[in-house]
């Protein structure tokens, strides 16, 4: 038995990583250059999610031909979850603790849920 995935399958969970990528840098990344005026850091959040949208829209306009939007919705939180943990270690330097793994841990089994069959 071999385990393939479809290229409708694929293609939206990558692009919901290189979205969350920037989405995380345009609500977050900010936050490592706390004396930058407001409104620089507002416009150039906006510039930066324009790619986020970019990628999330089609995204979720591919994955809807193999996923519902439950399950399109879950595998983004679930990614955005993934590259927040990331970010916050290697970009704001800030620690992950074992409550925040036990709190991700809590949300990604009931993630498992939306697709059971």
């Amino acid at each position: 038995m071999s385990f393939s995935l479809s290229p409708a399958a694929l293609w939206p969970v990558l692009m919901l990583v290189c979205s969350n990528v920037f989405m995380t840098f345009a609500w977050y990344g900010h936050l490592k250059f706390k004396s930058a005026p407001l409104l620089l850091v507002i416009i150039t959040a906006w510039g930066i999610a324009f790619f986020e949208y970019c990628l999330a829209v089609p995204a979720n306009r591919i994955g809807a031909s193999v996923y519902s939007t439950a399950q399109l919705k879950t595998i983004q939180e679930v990614i955005t979850l993934l590259v927040f943990s990331g970010f916050s270690v290697l970009w704001l330097k800030e620690a992950i603790t074992i409550n925040h793994v036990i709190g991700f841990a809590l949300i990604a089994v009931g993630a498992a849920f939306i697709f059971r069959a």
